[in-house]
């Protein structure tokens, strides 16, 4: 028989495997020909690939449980408290621009007594006044104006904040902003933070929406620079300055290779001016003095060179902490798992945490440089840095844990018994209203002439319903007297109960104080002048 001449056959086998141990050691090999050679460079280096390598997790899928739990538990805790009497000094003067602007008709130059008050612009005056024209002349209706800002705040935590973090992250951060005493109890407040929280808040999340993606997303760049831009209209160029430092930087952090480029950033220019420069024109071409007073004095030396509440560098540490509570109690598991390098942890922590950190934390950082200081300032950084905890509780257990929902639980029964019973007692006792009718007859009588010492009540002219209320200074005492001379009778409102004896002790003989009584924490007195 024949002989076949076949190949020997062949036999397919695996390559033998590497070694686990040999495998580690070339990808350390391989990743130190790509570790920084400079010292700067270490910092985006560990930025990305140590503290917030991770992607983003989990639906962004509208929930409208989540929703609907937000605007409820939002408008229980908000809307129905904001009936009490006006802080002074604060909330009385925002309370009697936008009247006096209302009464008179002027939609361009606030005034305050009839003066032009050029400290702030106008967009928040302008809100209050529509909620007068709609509601009437109230306490109620202008603190409405700031309830609603922070509610919407809160919507757009969850609304935006899902597209960045998730649907889970960004319900428990809405939450946990709505429950931080700090933001939902000042942010209320007839002042203009609240509303300058809305703004902030929709520029930092839509700008973060806009450079998400691989190319500029322009609807999202449009939205940021509008809101930036009503940033402005309201406060000034703060708006701008809380927002382009962490983007950029959050930017080089990441190494971001979406271009915004000279189009994008003139699209942002654009936008800002078109908004907030008529306004900003028009008054200064009515009120020359208005560009030095109010750029200079009011965001240059407010600044560099406090000439009024004056505060130590760390003034907004323990706000902060309080602020936050219950949640404060959770910040050393939350600042370990910032630093966790388990798998798990890194995967969660993904890089917008970072960006959320990097604008919460410039708010504070910033304002703690600056030499003038309130507690209302920080409210913009408390909606980054309730989303950063909320990517927190999300992506840990702790969004199951019993004591996180006992603590919302709590939380909220807390808020809605002070918004309910403690801030109306404690208005109400520190009130200049505070006080018999008869007072407050006085005062709404046009022909007796009323005199604020040494400083403005301008809650009292409010609920007077005047806007002729006429204050001197202590340096300008003897005016004031010689004032008082030429009236057989007036009221004297003073905003500190020791400057009634102060009055006392320089009143000269032809003049005589008939009544003087107690204002919560004011005093007024009627000072008559002797007949011969």
């Amino acid at each position: 028989m024949p002989v076949l001449d076949l190949p020997p056959p062949t036999i397919e086998c695996e390559p033998p495997r590497e070694p686990s141990d040999m495998r580690q050691l070339r990808m350390r090999w391989e990743d130190a020909d790509r570790l920084p050679r400079t010292t700067l460079g270490w910092i985006p280096f560990l930025w990305r690939r140590v503290l917030f390598p991770g992607s983003p997790q989990g639906t962004t899928a509208w929930r409208w449980s989540s929703w609907l739990t937000l605007v409820i538990l939002g408008g229980t805790l908000l809307l129905p408290w904001v009936g009490f009497p006006l802080f002074e000094p604060d909330e009385g003067r925002y309370a009697q621009i936008p009247f006096e602007m209302l009464t008179r008709g002027e939609w361009l130059a606030p005034t305050l007594q009839g003066e032009p008050y050029l400290d702030k612009p106008p967009l928040f005056y302008w809100s209050v006044m529509l909620a007068y024209r709609i509601l009437g002349v109230h306490d109620w209706a202008a603190r409405l104006v700031p309830a609603f800002a922070v509610l919407a705040s809160v919507l757009l935590t969850y609304g935006m904040g899902r597209r960045l973090t998730g649907e889970r992250a960004a319900f428990w951060g809405a939450l946990t902003l709505l429950l931080a005493p700090g933001f939902i109890g000042t942010g209320r407040l007839l002042v203009l933070d609240g509303l300058l929280t809305l703004w902030v808040t929709m520029s930092i999340f839509a700008a973060a929406l806009a450079v998400q993606a691989s190319r500029l997303h322009y609807g999202w760049w449009l939205a940021a620079s509008l809101a930036c831009g009503l940033g402005v209209l309201t406060k000034g160029p703060v708006a701008i300055l809380l927002l382009v430092p962490p983007l950029v930087a959050h930017r080089r952090l990441t190494g971001s290779t979406t271009r915004i480029g000279w189009r994008g950033w003139s699209m942002f220019a654009g936008v800002v001016l078109a908004v907030a420069l008529p306004w900003y024109v028009a008054v200064t071409i009515t009120l020359p003095e208005f560009g030095g007073y109010f750029f200079w004095k009011h965001n240059v030396l407010r600044f560099v060179q406090p000439f009024d509440h004056e505060r130590p560098v760390w003034f907004y540490v323990p706000l902060i902490l309080i602020g936050l509570l219950p949640f404060t109690l959770l910040l050393p598991a939350f600042v370990r798992w910032l630093v966790a390098s388990d798998e798990a942890a890194l995967r969660s922590r993904c890089p917008a945490l970072g960006y959320l950190l990097l604008a919460g934390g410039w708010c504070v950082f910033f304002f703690s440089m600056s030499g003038c200081k309130l507690p209302t300032y920080i409210l913009p950084g408390f909606p980054p840095v309730c989303l950063a905890l909320g990517v927190f509780f999300a992506r840990t257990d702790w969004h199951s844990s019993v004591w996180l929902r006992t603590g919302v639980v709590g939380t909220a029964l807390f808020i809605l018994a002070g918004h309910a019973w403690l801030a109306p007692a404690v208005a109400w006792q520190r009130s200049p209203t505070n006080t018999s009718g008869e007072v407050m007859e006085w005062c709404r009588d046009p022909q007796t002439p009323v005199f604020c010492f040494p400083r403005n009540v301008d809650s009292m002219a409010f609920y007077a319903g005047r806007s002729d209320f006429r204050t001197y200074r202590s340096k300008a005492l003897g005016v004031m007297l010689e004032e008082l001379n030429k009236h057989p009778r007036a009221v004297v409102l003073f905003a500190h109960r020791n400057s009634l004896g102060t009055l006392r002790h320089h009143l000269p003989p032809h003049l005589r104080i008939s009544e003087h009584r107690p204002l919560g924490l004011c005093a007024m007195a009627v000072v008559e002048r002797n007949t011969p």
